[in-house]
């Protein structure tokens, strides 16, 4: 059965419009915090296995546990921020988010710890949708640009200063700030989020509890299966289970999500009439490889910088600093280019640097090879990220209908998360393959608290600087997907009733975010 509108939002008018920005910037303040927390620990890893006697095996799922509860949500957070409200619904998990941040600094084993990253990744998984969706609804199409343009960059910005704010924590005040810092931060965020963006309408849902377990167990098979390979030898985990019975399992699963979406009668999890909009399925495609490479690119260069060359955690993370601030620096012009052009071709840029940037940055991983080398295929990095976030997510949602904003912005947001998912899990096999075949057998176990001897080094760097040709092969999909990006079209239906909503809001002299009955269209039924 379709979902029943209560009044959907049909847009702002251009009073509305100026309290979207003060509206939009409480909200980033709390997605800016929940990316960090996604690559954060990177820097942190040979900390927290000092501090808590973990192995590599057990911290690598201090972030993968992170990554999998903020991932398996999402298809049904988006959902719920439809059906009572994205206000509400951000708030909540702001709450979850931050509560769960207090626990994680407390934890004093890492079982503790990554118990307390899965209740923090639920939290993220309820904030996320709900500011893309905000975004959809209160933006008109043809200023939507500027809006994505900053909700883009502070994605790429918060994945590059994560390992950067987890440095200088870990060395100044332990590793446990890395996760306590997010408490200040969260009661700010929620304060204004609470005061400064608009209640908007909801619409009526009937959740796919089956859809949530096959996309659940499936996505879960999967990424266990592949994280834990190397640790098995790619054979048998207990009794009849293997690891590629995890794996084909969970590919299984997966497939009879897909299947169960096409056939089910009532209202699927996950729309498939988004896919009919191309640009749609190819961004879905670029920002599934985005989120799988920026998040398995930091852990190679942060273990290399610490284990090899001896940088603290401090010095370490900023070499990701010429990333950060040529990003953020170039985030306005990504905006303003992507409103007036076709974000395509900035897209298609953005991808083939990022996969140059880190072939280079791999192939120059050595023990003795001076910085500022490595500093220039990092600021290629930052250069390229610039382009990659905003114009894919404009192409994402440039079409989509308002009350599409919450089940498009919930996909779009899990096909990342998904690609962040497996790109963990992915990174940790990678870099356990290549340390066993250059240190003669010996894995990940040869960095004791980031100490290793002379004569390891060398092959040590090597297999870092190997680990980075995964992310830059994957990023290659991301490329190939932006060529078929078609110029976004103006949705006109969306402006008639932005235009219709406007004119009544004005004659009212109303200044709350317009409501009323839009006509229901093809894709809405």
């Amino acid at each position: 059965m379709s979902s029943t509108p209560t009044p959907a939002t049909a847009g702002p008018s251009k009073h509305d419009e100026i309290r979207a920005w003060p509206a939009l910037w409480s909200l980033v303040i709390g997605f800016f915090m929940i990316l960090v927390d996604s690559t954060i620990v990177s820097v942190a890893t040979p900390a927290i296995m000092e501090g808590l006697d973990a192995g590599i095996d057990s911290v690598i799922w201090v972030t993968s546990a992170y990554l999998l509860a903020y991932a398996v949500p999402l298809l049904v957070t988006g959902r719920l921020g439809d059906r009572f409200g994205p206000k509400r619904i951000y708030l909540v998990g702001l709450v979850v988010f931050t509560l769960s941040s207090a626990w994680c600094g407390l934890s004093g084993t890492v079982e503790a710890l990554i118990l307390a990253r899965v209740l923090q990744g639920l939290g993220a998984a309820l904030m996320t949708p709900q500011t893309m969706s905000v975004i959809t609804r209160i933006f008109p199409p043809e200023r939507r640009g500027a809006a994505m343009g900053l909700w883009g960059s502070v994605a790429g910005i918060a994945t590059l200063v994560g390992p950067v704010l987890g440095g200088i924590l870990v060395d100044s005040a332990g590793w446990e700030w890395i996760f306590f810092i997010n408490v200040p931060i969260g009661v700010i965020g929620f304060i204004l989020a609470s005061r400064l963006v608009p209640t908007l309408p909801t619409t009526s849902h009937r959740f796919d509890m089956l859809g949530v377990f096959l996309s659940a167990a499936g996505l879960f098979c999967l990424v266990f299966g592949i994280q834990e390979g190397e640790t098995y030898n790619w054979g048998t985990i207990a009794g009849p289970l293997s690891v590629w019975s995890l794996i084909i399992t969970g590919i299984v699963l997966l497939v009879a999500f897909v299947v169960w979406q096409k056939i089910n009668r009532g209202e699927p999890l996950v729309p498939l009439r988004l896919f009919r909009d191309r640009n749609f399925s190819l961004a879905n495609t670029s920002i599934s490889a985005m989120g799988f490479a920026i998040t398995t690119m930091a852990l190679p260069l942060m273990l290399y910088a610490q284990t090899v060359r001896g940088l603290s955690p401090t010095q370490a993370a900023l070499l990701l600093t010429p990333m950060a601030v040529i990003s953020g620096a170039l985030a306005p012009f990504v905006g303003k280019f992507v409103q007036r052009g076709n974000p395509k071709y900035m897209a298609i840029a953005g991808f083939a640097g990022m996969s140059a940037s880190l072939f280079w940055l791999g192939s120059i991983l050595t023990p003795d090879v001076p910085i500022w080398q490595l500093l220039l295929p990092i600021s290629l990095l930052g250069l390229s990220s610039a382009g990659i976030w905003a114009p894919v997510s404009l192409t994402a949602t440039r079409n989509l209908a308002p009350s599409l904003a919450g089940a498009g912005s919930g996909v779009y947001n899990t096909t990342r998360q998904m690609g962040a998912v497996l790109g963990s899990a992915a990174i940790a096999a990678m870099m356990q393959s290549r340390l066993m075949t250059n240190l003669d057998g010996g894995g990940m176990s040869a960095t004791p608290g980031g100490a290793l001897p002379d004569e390891s080094k060398a092959g040590y760097a090597l297999s870092m600087g190997q680990s980075l040709y995964l992310p830059a092969g994957v990023i290659i999909i991301g490329f190939l997907a932006a060529l078929f990006f078609a110029r976004p079209q103006r949705n006109t239906q969306w402006s008639r009733d932005a235009a219709a909503a406007g004119s009544a809001d004005h004659a009212q002299g109303d200044a709350r975010p317009a409501t009323g009955p839009r006509a229901t269209t093809p894709a809405d039924s």
